[in-house]
């Protein structure tokens, strides 16, 4: 086969693929989602942590609504608008020693932040589910711990505004 077999081989080839796996991809999306509730309020968290976090709330709160906005199943209203609504509190956060080496010397943190989250149908008057999400980042003892406890934070809010996501629109 000559070198313009093979360049047309190889399109042909790349062409089949990227067919193939568009026709593969899966989603959750409206998966369980009643087909009555088009939009969502997801009012701010309440933070009942008592952890002193200072932006705790901020930062969940941005990742939940966020997560929604992505997914796009419902939209995000107003109370007096939606159809549905996602009452947030974070129950608690806490930070212990993951690894510890050489004796008493902790290398790495966890931290956890558990939510509970309540899910009501407006339009039906009734509740969805009442659960509580759990998750964690781990952190560094190690160079700038106040960064790296922020980022297992972060990292933490971001599985817990997927679970939660995911809970709603497919009822996992």
């Amino acid at each position: 086969m000559n070198s313009f077999g093979t360049q047309r081989a190889a399109i042909l080839f790349i062409l089949i693929s990227l067919t193939m796996f568009r026709g593969c991809s899966y989603s959750f999306t409206g998966a369980s989602v009643p087909p009555h509730l088009k939009s969502i309020n997801i009012p701010f968290p309440i933070d009942r942590s008592g952890s002193g976090e200072a932006d705790l709330v901020d930062v969940f709160n941005t990742k939940i609504v966020q997560a929604f906005i992505d997914d796009n199943t419902l939209q995000i209203a107003e109370r007096a608008n939606a159809d549905a609504t996602l009452e947030c509190t974070v129950i608690s956060l806490s930070d212990a020693p993951a690894v510890v080496s050489g004796g008493e010397d902790v290398t790495l943190r966890k931290l956890t932040i558990n939510i509970k989250v309540v899910y009501r149908d407006l339009v039906k008057r009734e509740l969805i589910f009442d659960k509580n999400f759990s998750d964690f980042g781990n952190y560094s003892n190690q160079g700038n711990v106040y960064d790296e406890r922020k980022q297992a934070i972060e990292a933490a809010m971001d599985k817990l505004a997927e679970d939660i996501l995911l809970s709603v629109v497919s009822n996992w």
